[in-house]
C-alpha cells in the first residue's frame, strides 16, 4: 500500500508539470489565431501565478478540512477543466477566464503534495517527486509538437492533456482510501495541527520570513535563467539561436536529472548540505557565464551548472520544513513557502526584462548571482535560528 500510494503521488506530480510547458510551446501559433500580441503570454502566466498564490495561502485550511488526497484529486480535475477551456477558447479574454481554475488547481496540488511527502516520506522521495514534475514539463512540449504537426493543432494539444489529466484525477479519486489510512494514523500519533493557522500566526513562527525570502530568491533565480538564458546567449554572446535554444532546454533537463541523482544521496548528505552544495554550484555557474572569455562553451557550461545547482534546493527546503518548524505547522508553512515561490517566479523575471531593455542583457549572470547570495544569507540565518530554538 505504501508503494502504491507513493506511485500515485509521483503520477500526480507529473500531472502538475504537464500543463506548465504547453503555453510556451503553443503560443507562437495561439497568438496569431487569437489576434493577441506576443507579449500577452506574460499576462496569462501572471494570472495563473495569482491563482496559485491564493490557493497556496489557503492550502492549510483546505487540506485540514478535506484531506490531501481529495484536495489533490479535485485540483487535478480543475487543471484538466482549464485545459479543456483553453482548447475551446476563440479569444484572448476567454483564456484569461480559464487561468482561474488552472492557477487555483496547480497551487493546491503543489502545497498539499509537498507537505504530504515531507511528512510521510524520506528526502530521496522528495527529490524524485520534483524530478517527476520535470518529466511532465518535458513530455508536454512533445504532445503539443505532435498535435501542431498534424491536423489537431494547438487546441488538440490542450485537449490531449485534458484527457490525460481527467484519467489521472479518476485514479486519484480511486486511491482516496490509501490517503485516509495515512490521515487516521497521523491523527492517532498526534502530529496533526487541529486548527488551521492564519497568515499572521504563520509569519510569527520563528524563521518563517527567512525561509519565505530564501524560497522567493530560489524561484527568482531559476525562472530568470529559464526565461532569459537564450536571449543572453544570442544577444550578448553571439551564440546561434538553435544552439542557445538547445542549451536552454539542457538547463531544464539538468534540473530534472539532478533531482533524480540527488534522490540517491539526499539521505546521506541531508537537506542543509544539499542546499549549500546547490547554492555553491549555482554561484560557480554564474562565474563561468560572466567570465570575459570569447569561447562560448564556457558560458554554455555555466548555464548547465546553474541548472544542476538548482536541482536539490527546492525539494530540500520543502523536505526540511517539518523539522525546521514542526510537523504540526508544516502544511501552513509550506503554503506560504509556495506563495513566496510564485511571487519570485512572477516578479523577478519581468524585472530583469526591464533591466535588459534599459541597461543590457549581459547583466543576467550578475543578477542571478546577487539573488543567489541573498538566498544563501537567508538560508544560513534560518539554520542559526533553528539550531538556537532546538537548544532552548
Amino acid at each position: 500500500m505504501y508503494s502504491l500510494l507513493l506511485a500515485m503521488i509521483y503520477v500526480a506530480f507529473i500531472s502538475l508539470g504537464l500543463p506548465d510547458s504547453l503555453l510556451g510551446s503553443a503560443w507562437p501559433i495561439m497568438q496569431e489565431e487569437l489576434a493577441a500580441p506576443i507579449s500577452y503570454a506574460g499576462i496569462i502566466t501572471m494570472m495563473i501565478a495569482v491563482g496559485t498564490i491564493i490557493s497556496s495561502l489557503f492550502s492549510d485550511r483546505l487540506t485540514k478540512r478535506f484531506g490531501a488526497g481529495l484536495v489533490t484529486a479535485v485540483s487535478v480535475a480543475a487543471t484538466a477543466i482549464a485545459m479543456l477551456g483553453f482548447s475551446l477558447s476563440t479569444a484572448f479574454w476567454q483564456l484569461c477566464i480559464w487561468t482561474i481554475p488552472y492557477g487555483i488547481g496547480a497551487g493546491a496540488i503543489d502545497a498539499a503534495l509537498n507537505n504530504y511527502v515531507a511528512l510521510h516520506y524520506s528526502s530521496r522521495h522528495m527529490s524524485w517527486l520534483h524530478s517527476f514534475w520535470g518529466v511532465g514539463t518535458i513530455i508536454s512540449p512533445y504532445i503539443m509538437g505532435a498535435c501542431l504537426s498534424g491536423a489537431a493543432g494547438w487546441k488538440g494539444g490542450y485537449r490531449t492533456v485534458f484527457l490525460i489529466q481527467m484519467i489521472l484525477a479518476a485514479f486519484l479519486l480511486l486511491s482516496l482510501p490509501l490517503w485516509k489510512r495515512r490521515t487516521s494514523q497521523e491523527a492517532t500519533d498526534g502530529s496533526a495541527q487541529e486548527k488551521p493557522l492564519g497568515l499572521g500566526k504563520i509569519l510569527k513562527i520563528s524563521g518563517v520570513p527567512l525561509v519565505m525570502i530564501a524560497f522567493c530568491c530560489y524561484c527568482a533565480a531559476e525562472q530568470s535563467a529559464i526565461l532569459w538564458a537564450s536571449s543572453y546567449l544570442v544577444a550578448f554572446r553571439g551564440v546561434a539561436e538553435e544552439t542557445a535554444a538547445r542549451m536552454a532546454s539542457l538547463f531544464c533537463i539538468g534540473i530534472t536529472a539532478g533531482r533524480f541523482v540527488c534522490g540517491f544521496v539526499s539521505e546521506r548528505l541531508g537537506d542543509r548540505r544539499l542546499i549549500r552544495i546547490g547554492i555553491a554550484v549555482i554561484l560557480v555557474g554564474t562565474v563561468f557565464v560572466v567570465l570575459p572569455i570569447s569561447v562560448n562553451a564556457v558560458a554554455l557550461i555555466g548555464f548547465v551548472l546553474i541548472g544542476l545547482g538548482c536541482a536539490p534546493i527546492y525539494p530540500s527546503i520543502i523536505h526540511a520544513t517539518p523539522n525546521n518548524f514542526g510537523a504540526e505547522n508544516s502544511q501552513a508553512v509550506i503554503g506560504v513557502e509556495m506563495a513566496s515561490a510564485y511571487v519570485g517566479t512572477t516578479l523577478f523575471p519581468p524585472l530583469f526584462g526591464l533591466i535588459a531593455e534599459h541597461i543590457g542583457v549581459g547583466l543576467l549572470p550578475v543578477y542571478i548571482m546577487l539573488i543567489t547570495l541573498c538566498m544563501l544569507l537567508c538560508s544560513e540565518l534560518l539554520n542559526r535560528k533553528v539550531d538556537k530554538n532546538a537548544k532552548a
